[in-house]
């Protein structure tokens, strides 16, 4: 079935959504995860890479799947739900931690060695992450429409890889630079991306299926047309 819809972000209220909520719930909740795993640098063997890319790469499948089922502007709604929940989390952390810890406490210094790094963390994450998601979400938007809804394997694939090298950069010079050496820096994001690449080809089979599963579940498959792909816009699903 093919939905060209001009403004794709009235689509909640024509139609009765079984799936979406479910994936954005996942897409902030991985967001989150992945953050906190990105204070560990972990090293196994000549292997160097942070916490996060474990699961980090599953946001930009779903942002793919999001935006090739439901359009541009319902994925930008999940990116910005993403975005402000990391700030929500960022400030409430660092409020935590400057408030004084009872004396009874032994786990204050160990939450400040985590939560201390966060804030940087959490401010090399949202900027990657949203100029990497943006990039994504609106080349995956604009191939779909240009190939005619053919080959969205290919079409996945070269939107997130693509958004996922920006995000590797942006992330790890902003996150690591300073803290571990240049050669050390570049090991890491040439590692991170490599991770990213090939869990990505794996489970993209899978993925595959799921979106041509989820098309048929939701009698929907938008077409973003005539679509401005602005990264601002309004957050209901309404415009």
């Amino acid at each position: 079935m093919q939905t060209d819809i001009k403004y794709a972000g009235t689509i909640a209220s024509k139609y009765k959504l079984k799936y979406y909520d479910i994936l954005v719930a996942a897409f902030v909740g991985i967001l989150l995860i992945s953050n906190i795993g990105s204070t560990k640098i972990i090293g196994i063997g000549p292997v160097t890479f942070d916490g996060g890319t474990i699961l980090f790469p599953v946001i930009y499948i779903l942002g793919s799947i999001i935006t090739e089922v439901y359009g541009f502007k319902l994925a930008r709604r999940a990116i910005w739900l993403g975005f402000m929940t990391m700030v929500l989390a960022t400030l409430t952390l660092s409020v935590i931690q400057l408030l004084p810890a009872a004396s009874s406490s032994t786990t204050h210094e160990a939450f400040n060695q985590i939560a201390g790094f966060i804030p940087r963390i959490a401010a090399a994450s949202l900027v990657a992450y949203l100029i990497g998601q943006y990039i994504n979400t609106t080349l995956t938007s604009k191939l779909k429409v240009k190939m005619k809804g053919r080959s969205y394997w290919l079409r996945s694939f070269v939107s997130s890889s693509l958004g996922q090298a920006i995000d590797t950069v942006i992330f790890a010079v902003v996150a690591f630079a300073g803290v571990i050496s240049g050669q050390e820096l570049m090991l890491l994001i040439a590692t991170v991306y490599l991770l990213k690449v090939g869990f990505e080809l794996l489970i993209l089979p899978f993925s595959t299926r799921l979106v041509a599963a989820m098309k048929r579940r939701e009698a929907l498959d938008v077409y973003d047309k005539k679509m401005h792909y602005s990264l601002i816009g309004d957050l209901s699903t309404r415009d």
